[in-house]
């Protein structure tokens, strides 16, 4: 897993070789197939074993990006591009600390290993369960951030709707920072249709799933001030 973090992803696990990895663990060859049959039975344990890695909790770098925000009563737009702006740079793995950059590097080495998850039934049971398992934290995280701005889901959509959704965004994005394509930024002024302030791609995708999926539960309830998004969803009284 080590040699797999320092050297990414690349046609899944099958550059990490046993033989190598013996090498640096100081084991002989012996000892490697007491526990595996061949190096397709390691290569599997290996890429199971990655999916299941976690670090960092899901939501810890959306949270540190945005509690501030909404503790000084923020605008809601400011958090969408926070929060937005926290997982492109991750995709990217644009990020000073070392131990971010590594949190980075397991994300999307985990993410190119479940888009083979049909390889090895193992790995699909891996895969599906760390999905689960990011649905269900960032549910709570949604819900979190709906209170603090006096918002539910439409009917009949549901909170693990909206999450989904916002996964398949999320993670579709990090796959093409993989394929090294660069994420789009817009700068718009007060002319533009869209809200004046530097936008991710992203965050404006964030915002028009805001805007289709959530309402107001109070159009008076007190509370930081609502994204433009939100507004846009209030009808008319």
């Amino acid at each position: 897993m080590q040699m797999l973090l320092e050297r990414g992803v690349s046609a899944g696990v099958q550059h990490i070789r046993l033989q190598d990895v013996l090498r640096h663990a100081g084991l002989t060859t012996g000892a490697a197939y007491r526990l595996w049959a061949d190096q397709s039975d390691y290569q599997r344990d290996l890429a199971v074993s990655m999916v299941r890695l976690r670090l960092s909790e899901p939501t810890d770098y959306a949270r540190s990006a945005v509690a501030g925000l909404i503790a000084a009563d923020a605008p809601g737009d400011d958090v969408i591009r926070a929060a937005a702006e926290t997982h492109v740079r991750t995709a990217a793995v644009d990020l000073d600390d070392p131990a971010d950059a590594r949190d980075a590097q397991q994300y999307l080495i985990s993410l190119a290993l479940r888009t083979t998850a049909k390889t090895w039934p193992e790995l699909r049971e891996a895969a599906h369960d760390r999905h689960n398992e990011s649905i269900t934290a960032f549910a709570e995280f949604y819900a979190y951030l709906m209170e603090a701005y006096g918002f539910r889901m439409k009917t009949p959509l549901t909170i693990t709707d909206f999450t989904e959704a916002m996964a398949a965004m999320g993670e579709g994005f990090s796959i093409l920072a993989l394929e090294g394509i660069e994420h789009p930024r817009f700068t718009a002024d007060e002319s533009d249709d869209i809200p004046a302030g530097e936008w991710t791609l992203f965050a404006l995708g964030v915002r028009a799933l805001v805007n289709e999926f959530m309402t107001r539960v109070d159009a008076a309830a007190p509370g930081p001030e609502a994204p433009e998004a939100f507004e846009a969803s209030v009808p008319e009284s």
